[in-house]
């Protein structure tokens, strides 16, 4: 199955460190397509009435995963959406956010899931970042401007709350090659070559009806 609407959807998925960000955001500029980040929130924001601060503190806290599965298994008691935790409603605003932005425009989105939340759409793309620790480190330190006594515990932490996020609200493991389309490790290759690669095999994809899905 090939991409008749000529949309492109590209996810990225990304360990501390290993530039995925960057590389989205330059993937963006080539492709001339909306690149969301943090900007996701304020959208998310804007159409479900929650707070972008509560919503990506609830996401940090994720560093926990007993603490972060308790709060979000509490609900209100109540019946229908209502007993959903606090959690539970942000992540559905998420999802219907980027489910929504990927029926209206072509774009570029780090982060949020949003791999599995577009998993088996045909014009979606789901790529992982990823890198060996001394590239993570250097790149942490030099590019992102994070003290070197910090780093190593700024990565672990960073990487584990994103790990059990992904694995509370999909089930499946972060940064396992299965979720995604295409990994790579960022410590051998130039950002811009990181870039052309993606854009290469966005554009040689070829989709079976076996991989669209709505499990």
């Amino acid at each position: 199955m090939t991409n008749t609407n000529n949309r492109k959807i590209i996810t990225i998925g990304r360990e501390f460190g290993s530039g995925g960000r960057l590389i989205g955001k330059r993937l963006a500029e080539k492709l001339g397509v909306t690149f969301y980040d943090k900007q996701l929130l304020d959208r998310i924001a804007e159409e479900s009435g929650y707070s972008k601060e509560m919503m990506e503190s609830a996401k940090k806290k994720a560093k926990n995963s007993f603490l972060y599965s308790l709060a979000s298994a509490m609900g209100t008691g109540e019946a229908g959406p209502e007993s959903l935790s606090l959690n539970e409603r942000f992540f559905l605003a998420q999802f219907d956010t980027i489910r929504k932005i990927a029926e209206e425009e072509s774009c570029v989105i780090v982060g949020r899931c949003a791999d599995y939340i577009l998993r088996g759409i045909p014009y979606a793309t789901n790529v992982f970042i990823y890198a060996e620790e001394a590239d993570k480190i250097k790149r942490a330190v030099n590019e992102y401007g994070v003290p070197e006594d910090q780093v190593k515990k700024l990565m672990k932490d960073t990487d584990k709350a994103r790990a059990n996020y992904y694995a509370y609200h999909t089930g499946r493991k972060w940064g396992e090659p299965i979720n995604y389309n295409l990994c790579i490790d960022s410590g051998y290759l130039e950002i811009e070559d990181i870039v052309d690669l993606i854009i290469a095999y966005s554009e040689k994809q070829v989709w079976r009806e076996s991989t669209i899905y709505d499990d």
